[in-house]
């Protein structure tokens, strides 16, 4: 006997058993992989019937969820400024740029990782001015790009050679003009006393790393910080002497800055190329 179809039924909005337990399977799978996919993406509920309820927080928050904290302490969690090793810097740019003892590239003039000892090329012109400007960047604690770029947008706008008005504004820098003054061994460690709170500029607290010093300021240590194990061994390091630009007492552990310096009067290790940064941003 041939099949025949189901009868005229099946139009009115009817179906068969076999197609009721087809439609049942197919709503269950679909309930099961919906409430599935909310517990892996964490913003979502399941409720009863197969009902999905979304959560109300912002997609932001709920990407940044994390059991056992809240938005609001997320939000006031502070990313450390240095992302890496920093004498790392050392070893990409094949050179020792603040001039410690202590770096790896002493031992070590390959770079880092597992390529680091491969043989590299003649660089380009652009590696040349890109090299230079990781230079700098890195000597004055790793500055990140966007702060660095505002920089030199600041040296063009003034009126004189931008490469030196480049070295003026860095040299100019809170955590700079503290790690000139011999007040911290590093630049790195310069910068963490001004962000604690240890740093005063014409008797007033300043924690902003960098926050630009003016000609005739004077930038002393709070009492506290004036007896900091790390700050009397830095004040006696022999490995770096004070500049002539700059009027330092260690023993009130006050520094005034008297000039902008030229950049050949600035005691870089290495040489430094400003003329080059402008040349790579000015492409």
């Amino acid at each position: 006997m041939p099949y025949q179809p189901p009868s005229c039924a099946l139009r009115r909005g009817n179906s068969c058993t076999r197609g009721r337990s087809r439609f049942a399977l197919a709503a269950l799978v679909s309930g099961l992989s919906a409430a599935l996919s909310g517990f892996r993406r964490g913003g979502r509920n399941p409720l009863p019937g197969g009902r999905i309820a979304v959560s109300r927080r912002a997609p932001c928050e709920r990407s940044r969820a994390r059991p056992g904290l809240s938005a609001a302490v997320l939000r006031k969690t502070v990313m450390t400024k240095r992302a890496e090793a920093k004498y790392k810097i050392d070893r990409r740019m094949g050179e020792n740029i603040w001039g410690r003892p202590k770096s790896p590239v002493n031992r070590r003039e390959y770079g880092p990782g597992q390529h680091g000892q491969r043989r590299k090329g003649k660089l380009s012109d652009f590696g040349t001015q890109l090299k230079a400007k990781q230079k700098l960047k890195g000597y004055y604690g790793n500055i990140s790009e966007k702060q660095f770029r505002k920089y030199y947008a600041e040296a063009v706008r003034m009126k004189g050679d931008a490469g030196e008005n480049l070295i003026g504004l860095l040299e100019r820098r809170l955590d700079a003009v503290v790690y000139r003054s011999k007040f911290a061994a590093t630049v790195f460690a310069s910068r963490q006393l001004v962000n604690h709170g240890h740093v005063l500029v014409n008797g007033k607290r300043v924690n902003i790393a960098s926050y630009m010093v003016k000609p005739g300021d004077t930038v002393s240590l709070r009492d506290k910080a004036r007896e900091m194990a790390v700050v009397m061994e830095a004040s006696q390091l022999a490995e770096r002497d004070v500049p002539e630009f700059y009027e330092v007492d260690h023993g009130k552990m006050t520094a005034k800055l008297v000039r902008v310096p030229h950049p050949t009067e600035v005691p870089y290790p290495v040489v430094m190329e400003p003329n080059l940064v402008i040349e790579f941003y000015s492409r």
